[in-house]
């Protein structure tokens, strides 16, 4: 069984689920980013194989007040049979400088997750030693950096963690996320595509259906077999998600 465990299937056209399930894709984890999505994925998670991680998408969280953002925390909370992980969150400092807000906003979620034991799904874009700073000073254990683009030195960070890192199907080409898993241990892995967004093929409109290329990248690079790494992927999903 293959996993895409970070996706946004609100943003996909067609009926991608189906199509993923055919390829041999029997878990799917769709994440919310807002309100609005987090609607969308419950929802979502009402078909075969479909899972829903809930969370506010750290540029979309900095339009919100403390208020509109605790009300969020209690919707995720009361919904927690309904979920796998609470994602994506994180930070972004690409996007906004605006470190002290993102720090706050992260922090309740870290502490979401560890009041209701739920993996943490981290988007951290140029904002990556400052998530894993807080990660580590909040006690935070069940962590899946998503699509993460830091240096090395913080990829070792993570692996000494006890982390996950989910390489999206996009490593077929990226050069970055090869050397990762050549570093990274294989318990410590976990594939994700991020539909729509990062095609294996530097195309618009990827699928769950292509996190067989990170799973085929993967084993290549492990000079281990495609069922192997399957297995072992499988595996690690498991002392992830439960």
């Amino acid at each position: 069984m293959f996993i895409d465990v970070h996706c946004h299937l609100d943003l996909c056209k067609n009926d991608v689920v189906s199509k993923a399930h055919k390829s041999g894709v029997g878990i799917i984890v769709t994440a919310g980013t807002n309100h609005e999505t987090n609607e969308k994925s419950l929802v979502f998670a009402k078909q075969s194989g479909v899972k829903a991680a809930l969370g506010i998408y750290p540029i979309d969280a900095l339009s919100l007040s403390e208020h509109e953002i605790d009300k969020e925390i209690d919707f995720i909370r009361k919904n927690k049979k309904h979920i796998v992980a609470i994602g994506e969150v994180g930070m972004d400092f690409k996007e906004s400088q605006d470190k002290e807000k993102q720090n706050k906003i992260f922090s309740k979620f870290i502490r979401l997750a560890q009041e209701l034991d739920l993996p943490l799904i981290v988007h951290s874009r140029k904002a990556e030693g400052e998530c894993i700073e807080l990660l580590e000073e909040l006690g935070a254990s069940k962590v899946l950096m998503h699509c993460f683009s830091g240096k090395q030195k913080l990829v070792k960070q993570i692996e000494e963690n006890g982390w996950f890192l989910s390489i999206p199907a996009s490593v077929k080409h990226s050069e970055q996320f090869q050397i990762t898993v050549k570093e990274v241990s294989l318990s410590q892995l976990l594939c994700e595509t991020d539909s729509p967004f990062l095609h294996p093929d530097k195309m618009r409109d990827n699928e769950p259906a292509n996190v067989l290329e990170s799973y085929k990248k993967i084993a290549e690079i492990k000079g281990i077999t495609l069922k192997e790494t399957e297995k072992a992927i499988e595996e690690n999903y498991k002392r992830l998600f439960g």
